[in-house]
C-alpha cells in the first residue's frame, strides 16, 4: 500500500472564520453494489470527521476513487476517471481503492494525484483513522444520491470460474454479523429509505464463514438472515418498506430461503437476479459453474411453483470460447424456458489473470455481436411475455423520476418491472399501489390506486 502523511481536519466551531472552513470531499465510484456501499461507508465517515462533500464545479481538498477491474474497461475507466480528478482538483489528494486498486496498487499509484493506495477493503477502519475518524462507524446511515439503499452483508468469493477476476482480488470470506445489519436497515428506514437491498460479493455465502466447525443445524445462513430481518423491522412512520435480494447462485436458492419470501410477499420483493452465464452444459463446464443447465432450470421451477408470479432477471456471456452454434442455441433455449424478464447481456472479454483469456478458439468479434443481437431480441420477447401475465394485478411501485409525459411518473415494481403512472414528484420515495394496465413490452402502465403514507 502506498501511504500518505496523516491528516486531520477538526470539525470548525459555529460561526467560525473562513480560514477554518470544512476540507471538501468528492467520491466517484465505478463498478458493483458493493463498491457503492464502500463508497458510502468511506463519505460518512470523512463526514463526521468534519469534511463536507464539495459542490458541483467546486474543486475538492480529497478524492476518494472506488475501482472496479471485473473487465478491462473496468480498468480503463478507472484510470480515467483518476486522470480527470487529477486534472480538475489539481490541489487535491487522491485516494484509490476498490478492485483494481487490489490487482495492481503499483500501476494505481504511479497516476497522478494518487496519494494513497488502499489495496484491501478490509484496511478501510485504518484509512478512516489516519484521515482523522475518530470513532469508525459499523456500517452507514444513509445513502446520498440513491431511492434505494444497499446493504453489504458479506464480502468475498471462493469460486474459480474461468472467466472471473473477482475471486483473485476479494478471496476471503467474511459475512457481517446479523445485529450489525438489522442495526444498519433500521438506520436506513429513519432515514426515510422503503427499499433495501441486500447484497455482497457472493450474497449465496452469507454465513459460510461463521458455520465452519458448526453441525448443521446451527448454521446461519441467508434465509435465517432475512427471516430475522422480517422478525424485527419496521419504518418509522407505519408505512410500508421492502426488502430485495441482489444477485444471487442457483444453487443458493434453497426452500428455506424460497419460502422465507413466500411468507412476507409484500416485504420481499417477489424477485430473484439468478446468474446463469450460459444455458449449454458444454460452456458450463469450460466456465467452471457448479452446475448444469438443466439443474438451474429445476432451482427456477422451484422458484416459479413457491413464490407467486415472480420476476426471474439473469447474467448471461455471449461468445465464450469455443461456444459454438447448437450451445448458443441451448442458451436460448433456456432463456424462452424460464421467460427472463431482465437480461444483463455481456459478449466475452478476455480478462488477463483468468483462464478463459487463455483458451484457444475465440470466439469472432462478428458471431459474437451477433449473437448479442439475438438474444436482445428474445430478451424483449420473454420481457413482454411476463410483463403481459402481471395485467390487472395491483403492484407496490417505488417512485423514483418524472417520467416523459406530464402528469406521470415513473419507478420499480416490486417484481423489478419498469412502471409509468399518473402523478406527480410529490410520490418521489414513496411506495404506491398501482394496477397493471398495459404494456408497450419495455414498461408498464399501470393505474394510480393510493400512495400508503410513504412520504421521505
Amino acid at each position: 500500500m502506498v501511504k500518505c502523511p496523516k491528516t486531520t481536519f477538526a470539525r470548525p466551531p459555529p460561526g467560525a472564520p473562513p480560514q477554518f472552513a470544512m476540507p471538501t470531499l468528492r467520491t466517484v465510484t465505478l463498478g458493483c453494489k458493493v463498491n457503492q456501499y464502500e463508497t458510502e461507508f468511506v463519505r460518512e465517515g470523512l463526514l463526521a470527521a468534519g469534511y463536507a462533500d464539495a459542490r458541483r464545479g467546486e474543486a475538492a481538498d480529497l478524492c476518494v476513487v472506488n475501482t472496479c477491474t471485473v473487465t478491462h474497461e473496468g480498468d480503463a475507466k478507472s484510470r480515467q476517471t483518476i486522470r480527470r480528478l487529477a486534472k480538475d482538483n489539481p490541489a487535491a489528494r487522491i485516494v484509490v481503492m476498490g478492485c483494481y486498486a487490489t490487482r495492481a496498487p503499483n500501476e494505481v499509484a504511479a497516476l497522478p494525484g494518487v496519494a494513497e493506495v488502499v489495496s484491501d477493503k478490509r484496511e478501510l477502519p485504518d484509512l478512516l483513522g489516519r484521515m482523522g475518524v475518530v470513532d469508525v462507524p459499523d456500517g452507514i446511515s444513509n445513502f446520498a444520491g440513491h431511492h434505494r439503499a444497499f446493504i453489504k452483508v458479506q464480502d468475498g468469493c471462493l469460486l474459480r470460474c474461468s472467466f472471473c477476476i473477482i475471486p483473485h482480488v476479494r478471496p476471503n470470506l467474511a459475512s457481517r454479523p446479523v445485529d450489525a445489519i438489522v442495526r444498519e436497515a433500521e438506520r436506513l428506514l429513519v432515514a426515510g429509505f422503503r427499499e433495501l437491498v441486500l447484497t455482497g460479493i457472493h450474497l449465496g455465502h452469507y454465513g459460510v464463514d461463521f458455520n465452519r466447525g458448526r453441525a448443521k443445524n446451527g448454521w446461519q445462513r441467508l434465509s435465517h438472515l432475512l427471516a430475522r430481518l422480517m422478525e424485527i423491522l419496521e419504518h418509522p412512520d407505519g408505512g410500508p418498506f421492502r426488502v430485495r435480494l441482489s444477485s444471487i447462485e442457483a444453487t443458493e436458492v434453497t426452500r428455506e430461503l424460497l419460502d422465507v419470501m413466500a411468507a412476507h410477499p409484500r416485504r420481499i420483493c417477489p424477485h430473484l437476479h439468478v446468474s446463469m452465464q450460459s444455458g449449454s452444459d458444454g460452456v458450463l463446464r469450460r466456465m467452471r459453474r457448479r452446475w448444469g443447465a438443466q439443474r438451474f432450470i429445476d432451482r427456477c421451477r422451484l422458484a416459479q411453483q413457491t413464490l407467486d408470479l415472480p420476476a426471474l432477471t439473469t447474467d448471461i456471456i455471449v461468445g465464450f470460447p469455443d461456444e459454438t452454434e447448437a450451445e448458443f442455441a441451448e442458451t436460448c433455449q433456456v432463456v424462452e424456458e424460464l421467460g427472463f424478464s431482465k437480461i444483463h447481456i455481456f459478449p466475452f472479454s478476455p480478462r488477463r489473470g483468468t483462464p478463459a483469456a487463455e483458451m484457444t478458439n475465440q470466439v469472432a468479434p462478428e458471431a459474437k455481436a451477433d449473437r448479442v443481437r439475438r438474444l436482445r431480441e428474445l430478451e424483449s420477447k420473454t420481457r413482454r411475455r411476463y410483463h403481459q401475465q402481471l395485467l390487472g394485478r395491483t403492484l407496490d411501485v417505488l417512485v423514483q423520476a418524472p417520467a416523459d409525459r406530464p402528469g406521470y411518473v415513473c419507478g420499480t415494481a416490486c417484481r423489478y418491472a419498469p412502471v409509468e403512472l399518473p402523478g406527480k414528484m410529490d410520490l418521489e420515495s414513496q411506495i404506491v399501489a398501482a394496477r397493471a394496465i398495459a404494456t408497450d413490452g419495455e414498461r408498464i402502465r399501470a393505474g394510480f390506486l393510493n400512495a400508503e403514507r410513504t412520504r421521505r
